[in-house]
């Protein structure tokens, strides 16, 4: 016996929702300001970069925590965002028509088989709406829009980092020993002179080996180059960091050519003069200070012969007023040479610690505002957000229905967990915008991770899950209670990380599809599903590799050739692509997601589809009785209900002539489609 329900997610959903950006621009607002107290401030231009950036960040946070209190008025009666509230912007990082669909298997002689498939309506920016496209195509005109912009690798951020902090270190050494310099050359002491003069040397030597760095060099010619764009250009905007690259672009390539050699060669020059300057200034000590300890080498001379025939007070007080002159003198002629080394060690730190600090805030500005303008970040967490409720949901599904099986909890910290996305979006209209936004969202989660812990009680809230960590380090926690996390494995208890491994396999079904297909453009969903066959074949490689022996692993390639063979074949409405993803999907243990529009017609369609097929494929459902199956389905199962729900009408919203292009299995029974007013 077969049943079918369909389950609201819960207050989990609202949850996480809009936590994920919220905590991401409070992470970024507090990692941004370096300009804590008796820390070095950077120059007016770039305190003002700063600023921006700050503000830009506090003004998301304002955003979020209004959208938040929003929430928080609705949670108490109703967690459910219906089909028709799509475009509410204080519903915007809440998922649509957010369901579990879940069936059932039970037989006279063998224990229940539950099989699940999360739907909800593709995750994307109904609010801002989608004349410009999706995130896809917005991100790819700010990144070409940005070609002459400068960016950091982490790992150039961390070295700017410790440069900075070898500045902070090194130059008060430095300037340390200097002034012992000056004090020690007034006791006349010339071995003590010297062993003064050779740690300043060795510090000062120090101090050039650390900054004297590439990084710091290349930075300062991007500084040269950004404020030259800034006078130049009056088109750039606030955040200094997004300038246009109109005037650039109008002068021929020639002339671009001898503009960057010119400002090369200039910050070049002036870097090593700068440096130049520090070893010129330091010589200069040297030379004094051999100089002054060759005289005092010979007034020691002279002063031994002469102590020898001097008597009375009056010759011992002209040698103690000619043994204070001559500290005196000693010291006044090391003074402005001292002078001179520091001045010159500050310059030199200066622009160092200028550079630095542009790298460190290039990086810091990479997370938020080099992502794009505030309308094209809002659009990416509110659509990850969707995203990640949904996966939040089948994860959790998926954990608890494993909970006994060894070979699943294995691979979950070994390998991690598939997460298959099901589209039915077409490419032609808006539609086109949702998968763009699809796409990136679907990638986003590729940097999230779960991780299980031991629930403080057995109550509800203690039993919901959690989010840390920043944007591309998010960590959601799952709490389990406390005998049934007793049972995990080790790894999993010490709280292992489980990835996040996403796919998205698109296929569009409806009249729309057949308009792009003869007048449009497939080139989107081709390209989705051909990199999501890829990454499929990875991970299950990865899995064959890690674990060989799992269960069900050994037609897996088979499987994946069938996937690539109908990936790569030119036909219409392909979807036994669909079909076998969702196969290979079930075979590794994935969680499974399918979306449309808004999850209520098309979604309903491919979910009792799927039921259907897996009943005669594993539990022998006759092939005459599938037809009957699938119509009572979609008749009278909860898809009915999911659409009672959202529209208030027992009506898939089709129309007779626009099923006559969906693919026939897709096709709902007469009497359960037509108007729903």
């Amino acid at each position: 016996m077969a049943a079918g329900s369909g389950t609201d997610v819960g207050d989990a959903a609202l949850l996480l929702s809009t936590q994920t950006a919220t905590e991401h621009a409070h992470t970024q607002s507090h990692q941004q300001d370096p300009g804590s107290e008796g820390a070095w401030r950077p120059s007016p231009h770039w305190d003002g970069l700063r600023h921006d950036v700050i503000n830009h960040c506090n003004h998301l946070i304002g955003c979020y925590q209004e959208t938040l209190a929003e929430l928080d008025k609705l949670s108490a009666s109703s967690c459910f965002k219906s089909s028709s509230s799509k475009s509410d912007k204080h519903l915007q990082f809440v998922p649509t028509n957010l369901h579990s669909q879940r069936m059932e298997v039970t037989g006279p002689n063998s224990p229940g088989v539950w099989y699940e498939v999360i739907t909800f309506g593709a995750p994307a920016h109904h609010h801002q709406a989608f004349k410009h496209g999706g995130l896809k195509r917005l991100l790819s005109k700010h990144t070409n829009n940005r070609d002459g912009s400068v960016s950091y690798s982490q790992d150039e951020s961390s070295r700017a980092r410790e440069l900075l902090a070898s500045v902070a270190q090194l130059q008060p050494l430095v300037f340390g020993l200097a002034e012992e310099l000056l004090a020690v050359s007034l006791e006349l002491n010339a071995a003590q002179l010297q062993q003064v003069l050779d740690s300043l040397t060795q510090q000062t030597e120090q101090f050039v080996h650390a900054l004297k760095d590439e990084l710091v060099k290349s930075a300062l010619l991007a500084i040269h180059s950004q404020r030259s764009a800034s006078d130049n250009n009056s088109h750039v905007h606030s955040n200094g960091l997004l300038c246009d690259n109109t005037l650039r672009q109008q002068a021929s390539p020639g002339q671009q050519d001898a503009s960057r050699r010119d400002a090369e060669e200039y910050v070049e020059e002036e870097w090593d003069r700068a440096w130049a300057n520090v070893a010129m200034s330091l010589n200069c000590i040297h030379a004094m200070g051999d100089r002054l300890q060759g005289r005092e080498h010979r007034h020691q001379e002279m002063t031994s012969s002469e102590e020898q025939e001097a008597t009375g007070d009056t010759n011992c007080q002209n040698t103690a007023s000619s043994s204070s002159s001559s500290s005196s003198s000693w010291q006044e002629q090391l003074l402005p040479l001292v002078v001179t080394l520091r001045d010159c060690v500050r310059e030199a730190a200066g622009k160092a610690r200028a550079a630095m600090t542009f790298v460190v805030l290039q990086g810091a500005v990479a997370a938020s505002v080099a992502q794009g303008p505030e309308h094209i970040v809002q659009r990416r967490h509110a659509v990850f957000s969707q995203a990640l409720s949904a996966v939040v949901c089948g994860f959790m599904l998926k954990l608890f229905g494993g909970l006994e099986d060894p070979d699943f909890l294995l691979q979950l910290h070994s390998v991690g967990v598939l997460v298959q996305f099901e589209g039915l979006l077409s490419t032609y209209g808006d539609e086109v915008g949702m998968l763009e936004d699809m796409e990136v969202g679907v990638a986003d989660l590729s940097t999230v991770a779960f991780t299980v812990s031991e629930a403080k009680s057995e109550q509800a809230d203690d039993l919901l899950p959690t989010l840390s960590g920043a944007w591309g380090s998010l960590v959601v926690e799952v709490p389990l209670p406390p005998e049934t996390f007793e049972s995990l494995p080790q790894e999993v208890k010490d709280g292992r990380l489980i990835r996040v491994h996403p796919v998205l396999f698109n296929i569009g079904i409806n009249q729309q599809q057949s308009l792009a297909e003869r007048f449009g453009d497939s080139s989107l969903q081709e390209r989705v599903n051909q990199q999501s066959c890829e990454r499929l074949r990875v991970y299950c490689n990865t899995l064959t590799d890690t674990l060989p022996h799992t269960a069900g692993i050994q037609s897996l390639s088979d499987l994946l050739s069938s996937l690539d063979r109908s990936v790569q074949t030119k036909k219409r409405k392909n979807v036994e692509v669909l079909w076998i993803a969702a196969t290979v999907c079930r075979r590794v243990n994935g969680v499974r997601l399918t979306s449309c529009k808004s999850a209520k017609d098309r979604t309903a369609m491919s979910v009792t589809l799927e039921q259907c097929l897996l009943l005669r494929e594993r539990h022998t459902l006759s092939p005459r009785h599938f037809s009957a199956a699938l119509d009572c389905m979609r008749r009278d199962g909860c898809r009915m209900e999911n659409v009672q729900k959202n529209v208030g009408s027992r009506k898939f919203a089709f129309s007779g002539v626009q099923l006559l292009t969906f693919p026939k299995l897709y096709r709902p029974p007469d009497g359960s489609f037509g108007s729903t007013h």
